[in-house]
């Protein structure tokens, strides 16, 4: 008995012996292939890696109808440890689909109806079932396990509203589409499928029934980490989301610089997804009142912390906190606190020494809803050097930061996109405001990293300088209330210096013509000719 059980294995066993020891020593050979020779040697072992993958199916199938894992029922053992211990490969991913359409195959079918290591009645057996279409293709080794199991899922949830012809033709275009693209691609074919294919009516019901499986969860805070959210919309809510960030998360290259966009696509995405959200949010923001905000943020930061930025320290240590949203006690970084403090509301709740809340914050800095009107019209879209980024994703940026004294004027506003505004901020960038030049552009960037705080100095004075001179007005206006003499406004101090300027020229040109007419008469007299 044992010799006639032994027979059958032995050329089994000595075609994968020479497979094993032929591939191990693949990598003394390679060395001297010519390219199509490595191309046509990836094909073979891909080739063989195939039919090795549909002979563990079927060797552990096999197992499987002869009742070696009858015991499992009892808690002994089962198919999926059987696999993972005589197929180590296996561990590392995919154990568990091999026994479980190894197990589906043999337990579907009849007794008596398995020889020659397969179904021979059965579901399995029945080439126009969606169970022997799979199986066909899995002992051929075109399909592995895993989208064979795919495909016997997606069919079996399609089953009922699929017309019966129909049920082939859905397999087959199932796994077709899994084999070009994997399995989770083919996952994806269902509802094309269900509307050509599906009972009529039933697509549509099915896109109702979505809505309610939708949702957006609450966000996963870990401190100074990502936050994390997880998601799922209708395929409604999906084509308008990527309709709105598709376009704007193309890599962009940066035609004037040259600059690269090195950003990967995850980043992209979600930098386009904020900017969409920035652009509602101004849009919004037209219904509320002139200073609102396209966010509100109130956060505790030290005084410290804070102002620490004023002296252009960029690094440090120390973070803010926020509060009183679903993002409570988020940290945020000083830097990244005044990066939002250019266009979102954050109220600084600032903390004392020793914690005591020492000042709650006025939210004075915002620009008002017609100035940014007239940086839309201004600038008309993001003013960094080769974006093209429309003024409606744009943010009202201060030149210098409202943090760092800077005024909420707009010779001191310049629209940057998202993208961009952490780049200024992050390079520590300055722009200089100035009349449209030929191109019609009023913004000049600075790209020079660093070049913010090398300027910082000199605009703080000019702005400390600005703020006298208007002080002093204000003085000047509040001790002369009422124009004398029947003026219907107070001379400004500037006009009167000018006015000044140009008598005392207009006084000098007369005092010339004076001296020469008298020269003049002097001469004539000595000469005794008529002047």
């Amino acid at each position: 008995m044992d010799e006639q059980q032994q027979a059958p294995a032995t050329p089994l066993r000595g075609v994968l012996n020479a497979a094993r020891d032929g591939l191990a020593g693949v990598g003394d050979a390679i060395s001297s292939l010519s390219a199509s020779d490595l191309a046509e040697l990836m094909t073979l072992a891909d080739e063989v890696k195939s039919q090795a993958a549909a002979a563990q199916v079927r060797v552990t199938a096999e197992a499987c109808h002869r009742g070696e894992f009858a015991s499992a029922r009892r808690g002994v053992g089962s198919v999926h440890s059987w696999v993972r211990e005589h197929a180590p490969s296996l561990r590392q991913g995919g154990a568990g689909q091999v026994a479980q359409l190894a197990q589906e195959a043999a337990t579907s079918t009849p007794g008596g109806l398995w020889s020659r290591g397969g179904p021979e009645g059965g579901a399995f057996a029945d080439e126009n079932r969606p169970e022997g279409i799979v199986w066909g293709r899995v002992v051929s080794g075109e399909v592995g396990a895993g989208l064979a199991l795919t495909a016997l899922r997606e069919v079996a949830r399609m089953k009922d509203l699929l017309t019966e012809e129909a049920v082939p033709t859905v397999t087959k275009a199932i796994l077709d589409h899994g084999v070009e693209w994997g399995p989770a691609e083919a996952r994806k074919i269902r509802p094309r499928l269900l509307a050509k294919y599906g009972v009529e009516g039933e697509f549509d019901d099915k896109q109702k029934r979505l809505r309610p499986g939708a949702f957006l969860s609450s966000p996963i805070v870990a401190d100074a980490d990502l936050t994390e959210y997880r998601m799922a919309m209708t395929p409604a809510q999906a084509s308008r989301l990527e309709a709105a960030i598709g376009p704007m998360s193309k890599p962009a290259p940066n035609p004037d610089t040259g600059e690269a966009d090195l950003r990967c696509s995850g980043q992209r995405r979600v930098e386009a997804l904020d900017a969409v959200l920035t652009g509602a949010a101004s849009a919004d923001g037209a219904n509320k009142d002139p200073g609102a905000a396209a966010t509100v943020v109130h956060v505790t930061v030290t005084l410290a912390e804070l102002l620490a930025g004023l002296a252009g320290v960029t690094g440090g240590t120390g973070s803010g906190a926020v509060l009183g949203s679903r993002a409570h006690q988020t940290m945020l970084a000083p830097s990244v606190v005044r990066q939002l403090a250019c266009d979102a509301d954050v109220i600084p709740v600032v903390l004392g020494a020793d914690g005591e809340v020492a000042d709650l914050g006025r939210v004075t800095r915002l620009f008002t809803l017609g100035q940014r009107r007239f940086l839309w019209h201004r600038d008309r879209q993001c003013t960094f050097p080769g974006c093209t980024a429309p003024a409606a994703w744009s943010q009202a940026h201060h030149v210098v930061h409202w943090v760092d004294g800077g005024p909420s004027d707009l010779s001191n506003a310049a629209l940057l996109c998202q993208r961009h505004h952490t780049q200024v901020h992050e390079q520590r960038l300055i722009a200089v405001v100035h009349p449209p030049d030929e191109h019609g552009r009023s913004i000049t960037w600075d790209l020079s990293p660093g070049s913010y705080d090398r300027h910082l100095p000199g605009r703080q004075a000019e702005f400390a300088r600005a703020r006298e001179r208007d002080e002093a007005q204000r003085r000047r206006r509040r001790l002369n209330t009422a124009p004398s003499e029947g003026w219907e406004h107070a001379i400004p101090e500037f006009e009167l210096l000018a006015l000044a300027d140009e008598l005392e020229a207009e006084h000098l040109a007369r005092w010339e013509d004076d001296a020469l007419w008298r020269e003049r008469e002097e001469e004539a007299a000595l000469w005794d000719v008529p002047a």
